[in-house]
């Protein structure tokens, strides 16, 4: 194992995704699953994700579902990537992350982010529009403000006020800027678009104000990273997402994803494949040793303390096996029985 490896967190991010034939109840009890299997293994954090109205996302509540994780693991650093802040008030925000913070001290993340409803029915339905995405700073110093109590409406937040939740801000597009002049670690993917993530990692840096939160910059680099026994059967893992990537953005619906066998009998349009292939490509697929290679460029060109893993398949019991062999890569504690 590379020394830079050996010396980066690597955490996972699920989205609770709803696969065909089953349920998105069943969604939410495989996130919850998965995340004592990390803890097991030894990841270092694990988060959820927040998303309104989509028929293959299970995960609407992220503050309710990482209060399920973190009740059913002991160690596991656990968290939002993201609650959306432009969806909601921050006080209420801040008093869910208080409760969560009291109920399992030293363990909460709060990971942040600026996007609105999937789609302008979802938008509406939650009182929102796109504009209010424009608003992230100011919301995001609102809710800081909630924690140090110094909100100027003289309100106090309850539990929140002088409990220390780490606040990380997930960076898409001016994110980053806003992350730096808050001095906040920062979330950036994803992998496919490796100039655009540099460039974002770039501007955060230059940018960066320390503070009470973080005395210099963190950057967590997100994205898939798929592990198994060949290369192959690593690239069928990426399949039922890509499938269902574009599907979305053929008919406007992200549907459940679906068995890779599935997939791969389908005869799909010019349109659809061109977005099928897109959406296989710059991931990180291959065996053990050819993600170590990947993640080795990637941390060097980076300079990320961090990785932060995506994965989504229909085969569970392959994705469970890809975190196993990437725990290994990375030289995690409880990969030590598969070596």
């Amino acid at each position: 194992m590379s020394s830079v490896i050996a010396t980066t967190r690597f955490s996972v991010l699920d989205r609770s995704r709803v696969r065909e034939g089953h349920t998105a109840p069943e969604a939410l009890r495989d996130t919850v699953a998965l995340a004592q299997e990390a803890e097991r293994l030894g990841y270092h954090r694990f988060w959820v994700a927040e998303h309104h109205g989509v028929p293959g996302v299970a995960g609407s509540a992220p503050t309710v579902l990482a209060a399920a994780v973190a009740g059913a693991t002991r160690t596991l650093r656990v968290g939002t990537g993201g609650v959306m802040l432009p969806n909601h008030r921050p006080l209420v925000v801040a008093e869910q992350f208080g409760v969560l913070a009291s109920l399992f001290p030293g363990r909460i993340d709060m990971g942040l982010g600026r996007s609105v409803g999937f789609t302008g029915g979802v938008r509406k339905a939650l009182g929102r529009d796109k504009e209010d995405a424009e608003d992230f700073a100011a919301q995001l110093d609102e809710l800081l403000d909630w924690f140090r109590g110094t909100s100027p409406t003289g309100v106090h937040a309850r539990p929140s006020e002088g409990l220390s939740v780490p606040p990380f801000v997930l960076a898409m597009g001016e994110g980053a800027t806003i992350a730096a002049r808050a001095g906040l670690p920062m979330v950036i993917g994803d992998l496919r678009d490796r100039d655009r993530m540099r460039r974002g990692i770039d501007r955060y840096r230059e940018l960066f104000r320390p503070s009470a939160w973080a005395s210099e910059p963190y950057v967590i680099v997100s994205g898939t990273v798929a592990v198994a026994d060949t290369a192959e059967r690593a690239r069928r893992l990426l399949v039922p997402e890509a499938w269902s990537m574009a599907y979305s953005r053929t008919h406007g619906s992200f549907p459940p994803l679906p068995p890779a066998e599935r997939v791969e009998a389908l005869a799909l349009t010019g349109k659809e494949r061109d977005f099928y292939e897109a959406g296989l490509a710059g991931h990180l697929a291959g065996t053990e040793e050819q993600v170590a290679q990947g993640l080795e460029s990637l941390l060097e060109d980076t300079g990320a303390q961090e990785v932060l893993v995506t994965t989504s398949t229909y085969d569970r019991e392959a994705l469970l096996e890809s975190y196993r062999r990437l725990a290994v890569v990375a030289g995690l504690p409880g990969s030590a029985t598969r070596r």
